[in-house]
């Protein structure tokens, strides 16, 4: 029984798929695709869901305590099946429950749930993470998900990422590796500004720290996606060269820093649960299309 779930309403209509509970597609009633589409001519990945993990950690490694592991990338969710436990036409719910092979890796009794849910011209997406374990958990988490470039609508149009408080917050460069400089610098934003274009991302991907809040991207006077973040603190964009889409990332950690050690306590902004306790992250992304 496959736990792949679609959702639907006057404005949107959605799919999840049960293999890291990753958003399958995203589009208007009148069939204009939001979500990229995996091509794999350029990136598979749609949204998926960065735990325990966020980013790359030094020779991919990660340790607890005593334990250690080999960790790729951005963890282990975006690669196990979920099971989906709630579905409705409007709202889906999938988890993540540990087992033997996600313990071999982190070394926790957790679960993950992730709820998908549509509201007129809004999706909201919600994770809760609970540390099922008798002893405190760190772990990072953050979400992915990649938007057409253009956006539908806006093909002829520049595109812009407009934070609503009008803020420049200061970047932290990313290496070819994947891991972060220890020093921050100014960033590209001007008075809460970017215009999107090829040459910003020729580095990677554009990281800052405590730097999410309310934004929005597409076209200035034109179609364009709204998003609202629940403690996430960090923000990444990410565009690799020549591919039609933009990722917007909001984070509650971030990639290690140059230098680093292995343990995920010690990375940036990482989440320290207590025992029997639960955290929870979510975004909200309106479309005005």
């Amino acid at each position: 029984m496959t736990s792949d779930c679609t959702l639907s309403n006057d404005h949107l209509s959605l799919s999840v798929a049960e293999m890291g509970a990753e958003m399958q597609y995203l589009r208007t009633q009148s069939g204009m695709d939001l979500l990229w589409d995996g091509d794999p001519a350029y990136w598979t990945g749609r949204a998926p869901v960065l735990f325990p993990i966020v980013g790359r950690a030094v020779d991919d490694r990660i340790a607890v305590g005593e334990h250690s592991a080999d960790m790729a990338q951005h963890g282990i969710a975006r690669r196990r099946a979920f099971a989906l436990e709630e579905q409705s036409k409007l709202h889906c719910r999938h988890v993540l429950r540990a087992d033997p092979e996600t313990r071999a890796q982190y070394p926790f009794d957790f679960a993950l749930y992730l709820t998908h849910a549509l509201s007129n011209a809004t999706l909201t997406v919600t994770a809760r993470v609970e540390n099922l374990s008798e002893t405190e958990m760190p772990f990072g988490f953050g979400f992915h998900p990649a938007f057409h470039w253009p956006l539908p609508g806006a093909e002829t149009q520049p595109h812009l990422v407009q934070l609503q408080s009008g803020s420049s917050p200061t970047q932290q460069p990313l290496q070819s590796d994947g891991l972060l400089m220890p020093n921050r610098e100014d960033g590209p934003f001007r008075k809460g500004c970017l215009g999107i274009t090829e040459p910003l991302f020729k580095d990677g991907a554009l990281v800052f720290p405590n730097g999410t809040e309310a934004l929005r991207y597409g076209a200035k006077d034109g179609p364009g996606l709204s998003f609202t973040f629940h403690n996430l603190p960090d923000l990444a964009l990410w565009k690799p060269v020549d591919a039609p889409f933009l990722c917007v990332e909001p984070w509650h950690g971030t990639a290690s820093l140059v230098g680093d050690g292995p343990q995920i306590a010690e990375r940036p902004n990482s989440v320290m649960l207590a025992a029997g306790e639960a955290a929870e992250f979510g975004y909200s992304v309106t479309a005005e299309i």
